[in-house]
This record gives structure tokens, C-alpha cells and sequence, in this order.
């Protein structure tokens, strides 16, 4: 055993995870409860059965809008509706018993319905639904969902996912912010805010209105976010990268990342406060291009590049059954790095996440997370796939909005 895994099973001797969870009103399920153990739980089920539904209701745990990136107002139960008008008015809620270090705590979070006034004094980003998500931890609504980080944290891998390398680059961004998330709890934080006033400073232009001073004060603060995005990006990327330089994978093939953007770019060679300087002066001079173009570049256009190191091949250009190998080996390397930094082990969401393996890389990935000792659910059509794990892993099957052994 290397000294890397000794650390790893040291951390993870203490239990990380979910014990129970319960979903309300949310999506296929109108009430279900599940007691887990910490250990990997494989789902199985037909197409549409709803697996993904309780992955996604987990990932709902931790900051941000899921691992479907759902409208807040899409997540309700569906036959509502047609039931009565006292359920279609009802909201979904995701409640869970989770361990941090075998330390118990309770999460929920809901759907709660607002007035427009106060939807837009909070900036919610469900706006025109005048509804908004809140959390409560141990019974105590928090303010920020950052604070969800600081107890649990989950990493997936959906089947959309296995297109992140060959599509556009927005997927791509919003994969590594993700990763970004689970080390700088104020990064999604910023992400949101940025991206609130570049919609407010292209609404201005766009409607004529040349308020230079209410532009400048857009651009300074953009551009003191931006520079923050980047910075946290560059770091990422710096970690991830040392760590597979140092324990390379034994199975999965060893990466390179890059950043592609032209504020992580300036980093590379300027100090912050100039780059700062640099991103208002650029986002000035555009302000005459807007109106035909919104494409302007920055920290909201940036790409995260993949490559096969030992080809020195662009992800984008490898097979599919090495792209979905590449991202595994982002995950690995992630959740490891994680364990190591945060003290406690995150919760491993795997969608369908065999297709496109061979059976000596789908092998491997069992073995490699019972080997790390962390709680991970698997979902597939096929429970022959995962006979690796059957005497560790406790298996769940979902048909018609149940959950049997």
C-alpha cells in the first residue's frame, strides 16, 4: 500500500455520507424514504424509472441547482396536478440524516413561494417563478449555500457528460467550476454575481442607456470578480495537475488540464491588481461591439482543456471509450484531492457511469472506490455490471416510484 492510500484509509476510517434520505413531491416520487450505509449503493431499474431522480435529489444537498442544472420550478412532482389542487400547490423538499466524520447532522432544503419585491431585493435567479430554494441545517434555516459545503460534498458524472469533450465549451466551464466549488466555498458565490452584472451591463448597452459612471462602477466590480474566478480556476488546475504528476493512475490514463481563457492567461504573467485594470479597460472598449456581438471575451468564455498525456492528445480527439476514461481520471484525481484537503470523504454520484468501459476499466473503477472507503451510489440498467461489489455494496431496485432490496 503506497503512502498516499495509508492517508486516504486513515481519513476515510471516519464516515462520510448519507444514512437517510428523503424525497417529497419530487419529480416521479411522491413520498420516499431510503436508509443507506456508507458504502457504494448500486440503483438499478428500467429507463425512466427515476434513478437519476435520487441522484440528482442528493446532489441538491450541496450548493447550486443539481447535477441536471433544473429550474427550481421543474423539480415538482409531475402527476401533482392531476391528483388535486392542494397537492398541485404543494413543493418538493429533499430532507437527509447525513454523516461528516461520523459526526450526525440533518439537511433540507424546499421550495419556498416569495413575492415578486422580494425576489428581486435577494436577486433570486428563479425570478420570474417568484419562488426560491431554501436550506435549513439541523433545523436552522443558513443564508448562504456555501454553507452546504462545510458538511457534505458530492462529485458526479452523468451520461451527458460523456459529450463534454467533443461539444462547446460551456459544459466544459461549468464541470470545472465544480471543482472549483468543493475548495473555494465562495467561488460559486462569485460565479453568480459575475454573471448577474455582465447580464445587467449588456442589458444597459444594448437598451441605449450611456451612464458612464453606472458602467464603470459594472466594469470595476467585474472586473474584481473575474480576476478572483480566474485566480481560483488557475489554482485548481494547478493542484489537480501536480497531484496526477505525482501518484499517476495505474489503470485510468494520466491527464493534462489547461485553461484557455484570457484572464487566466494574464494571470500567468501579471500580477492581480493589473490584471484588474486590464479586464475593465478591455470590457470598456467593448461596450461598442455589444449590441452586434454579446460574445465578449472574459472569465464567462474561458475553456478548461483536456488531454491524454501519453498520447499528448486533445480529449476532443480521442475515442469515446477514452474520453469517458479521461473523465474518470478528473474524478479520481478530484476526490482523492479532496479527502486530502477538506478531511473528509465526498459522495461519489455515478450515473450509468460503465457505458463506453471495457470490463477491465469498469472493474478497476469498483475496485478503486471500495478501496477508498467513501460512499458512492451507482445507477444502471444492468445490475450483472457491478457483481464486483455484491458483497459490498447494498443494492436498490426502482420501479413505479418504489425502492424494493
Amino acid at each position: 500500500m503506497s503512502a498516499l492510500d495509508a492517508k486516504l484509509q486513515e481519513i476515510t476510517k471516519a464516515k462520510s455520507g448519507v444514512t437517510r434520505l428523503t424525497l417529497t413531491n419530487y419529480r416521479n416520487y411522491r413520498n420516499l424514504r431510503i436508509e443507506t450505509s456508507i458504502a457504494p449503493i448500486v440503483i438499478t431499474g428500467a429507463n425512466g424509472s427515476g434513478k437519476t431522480n435520487i441522484l440528482e435529489a442528493i446532489s441538491f444537498l450541496t450548493p447550486g441547482r443539481g447535477l441536471r442544472g433544473a429550474r427550481l420550478t421543474d423539480i415538482k412532482r409531475i402527476q401533482q396536478a392531476m391528483e388535486s389542487d392542494y397537492l398541485a400547490d404543494e413543493g418538493w423538499s429533499v430532507a437527509a440524516d447525513i454523516l461528516k466524520n461520523d459526526e450526525p447532522y440533518q439537511i433540507g432544503t424546499t421550495l419556498q413561494k416569495t413575492n415578486r419585491e422580494e425576489a428581486v431585493i435577494n436577486n433570486d435567479e428563479n425570478l420570474r417563478a417568484y419562488e426560491r430554494r431554501i436550506v435549513k441545517i439541523d433545523g436552522q434555516k443558513i443564508n448562504q449555500q456555501a454553507e452546504l459545503g462545510k458538511y457534505i460534498s458530492a462529485i458526479w458524472i452523468t451520461p451527458s457528460m460523456d459529450r463534454l469533450f467533443s461539444g462547446g465549451p460551456q459544459p466544459r466551464r461549468s464541470f470545472l467550476d465544480r471543482l472549483v466549488y468543493a475548495f473555494d466555498l465562495e467561488h460559486a458565490k462569485r460565479t453568480a454575481n459575475f454573471e448577474h452584472l455582465y447580464r445587467q451591463w449588456l442589458q444597459m448597452l444594448k437598451n441605449g442607456i450611456n451612464d458612464v459612471h453606472w458602467l464603470q462602477s459594472l466594469e470595476a466590480e467585474m472586473a474584481a470578480l473575474g480576476v478572483a474566478i480566474a485566480a481560483a480556476r488557475r489554482e485548481l488546475i494547478a493542484r489537480l495537475n501536480t497531484f496526477i504528476a505525482h501518484e499517476p493512475d495505474n489503470v485510468f490514463p494520466n491527464v493534462r488540464l489547461e485553461l484557455d481563457g484570457l484572464i487566466e492567461k494574464k494571470l500567468d504573467s501579471e500580477a492581480a491588481l493589473n490584471v484588474e485594470d486590464f479586464y475593465a479597460t478591455y470590457l470598456a472598449r467593448q461596450r461598442a461591439f455589444v449590441r452586434q456581438n454579446e460574445s465578449v471575451d472574459g472569465v464567462n468564455r474561458t475553456d478548461f482543456k483536456v488531454f491524454f498525456q501519453k498520447k499528448n492528445m486533445p480529449a476532443e480527439l480521442c475515442s469515446t471509450g477514452e474520453q469517458k476514461a479521461l473523465l474518470i481520471s478528473i474524478i479520481l484525481a478530484q476526490t482523492k484531492c479532496q479527502i486530502l484537503d477538506k478531511g473528509f470523504a465526498p459522495v461519489l454520484l455515478l450515473d450509468e457511469v460503465t457505458t463506453h468501459l471495457d470490463d477491465a476499466k469498469r472493474d478497476a473503477l469498483l475496485e478503486k472506490i471500495r478501496a477508498l472507503h467513501l460512499q458512492a451510489w451507482l445507477t444502471s440498467t444492468e445490475p450483472q455490471n457491478f457483481t464486483r461489489l455484491q458483497h459490498d455494496a447494498q443494492f436498490l431496485h426502482v420501479a413505479n416510484g418504489q425502492i424494493s432490496l
